[in-house]
């Protein structure tokens, strides 16, 4: 009976880098949705440096090679959006502009 350990998702890199960038897209996905932003703001998540350095570090989802695996293309939008602070403070304090980006997306897609 063969006792080898199983390979795990840390012992292979290329699984570990799968499973990051399955993470990361799910994430950056995620975005799409402006109530999901104006939840990350009500909790103050948008202002942590460590979380703004994140976004600018999933810019690279806007590299045609990645762009492919987005399913919904406003995730791209706002997350261009998210690198301004002023988007970011108006997430956080004006319910109004989250019901607007929410009638924006709804608007697009029923046009589209």
């Amino acid at each position: 009976m063969d006792t080898a350990t199983p390979i795990t998702p840390s012992a292979d890199p290329e699984a570990a880098n799968r499973a990051r960038f399955e993470l990361e897209l799910e994430f950056v996905q995620a975005l799409a949705n402006p109530f999901y932003l104006h939840s990350l703001a009500q909790q103050n998540i948008l202002e942590q440096p460590a979380f703004i350095n994140f976004l600018k570090y999933l810019l690279y989802f806007k590299d045609k090679d990645y762009a492919r695996f987005i399913h919904y293309p406003h995730a791209l939008h706002h997350l261009d959006l998210l690198q301004h602070t002023q988007f970011r403070s108006a997430m956080k304090k004006d319910e109004m502009f989250r019901e607007y980006l929410n009638q924006q997306q709804f608007d697009h897609w029923r046009t589209w």
